[in-house]
Parts: structure tokens; sequence; C-alpha cells
């Protein structure tokens, strides 16, 4: 592994806070999945959603393990990187496939809801990498 120690330590949690920051410097927070390819960690998101567009002004995000429902122990870990959106097809095909993997059908059954529920707009990956 190349990277950091830092983005290490999140590579087997089932679910991370991720934290992008308002023009404001006011940081948000958001329960997401992610994997690892190669050097990077990544998280699916959809393309309109605040954090892309928070993220296409200020890269900065710090992650920190947490449940499900986005609680976070006192304790935990954060870890400061720096965020891309990729859209590349090739990435894409290869690291949602690892989501698949890693979440079996409960990714599975995000997706399908996603799709169900939403109209228009797609997804995007985030690239995580130290900062």
């Amino acid at each position: 592994m190349t990277d950091a120690p830092g983005l290490a330590l999140l590579d087997d949690e089932p679910f991370v806070s991720l934290t992008t920051f308002r023009r404001s410097g006011e940081p948000v927070a958001t329960t997401v999945w992610i994997v690892r390819d190669g050097d990077a960690l990544y998280v699916t998101t959809g393309e309109t959603t605040g954090k892309v567009r928070r993220l296409r002004r200020d890269p900065r995000v710090t992650m920190r393990p947490c449940t499900r429902m986005g609680r976070v122990a006192e304790d935990a870990p954060s870890v400061p990187a720096v965020a891309e959106v990729v859209t590349d097809p090739e990435v894409t095909g290869r690291v949602m496939s690892a989501f698949r993997t890693k979440y079996r059908t409960q990714f599975r059954l995000a997706m399908a809801l996603e799709r169900f529920r939403k109209k228009g707009g797609g997804r995007v990956l985030l690239r995580i990498t130290s900062g």
C-alpha cells in the first residue's frame, strides 16, 4: 500500500462519515460506503448531490469510521484527505464491481431503490487520497 497509514485505517470499515466543507467552512458529514482500489478509497454518490458540488470547489475531506446511521465514536480516528470526482467509465466499472463484491445484496438493493425513486442524474465516484 502506497498511501499514508490513515487511509488504511478505513479499508475494512463498512461505513465512513465523510465530511466536506461549505463555502463558509462549515463541515457537512455524510455516511457513505467505501471501497479501496489501488492506492485510493472510493465513494459512490449521485452526481447532483451537495457533496459533489462542495468537492468541486474545495477538495478537502475528513473521514471517520461510523455506524450505518452515522454515529461516530468519540475516540474514532479522523483521517484528513482530498477527494476528486471521477467519471472515467473504466474506473467506474471496476470500482462499482468492488462495491457489489463488498456490500453484496444491500448495495444492489440500494442502487435498485435509487433508480426507482429518482429521475435523471447518474452516479459518480469520489476518489479519495492522502492530503
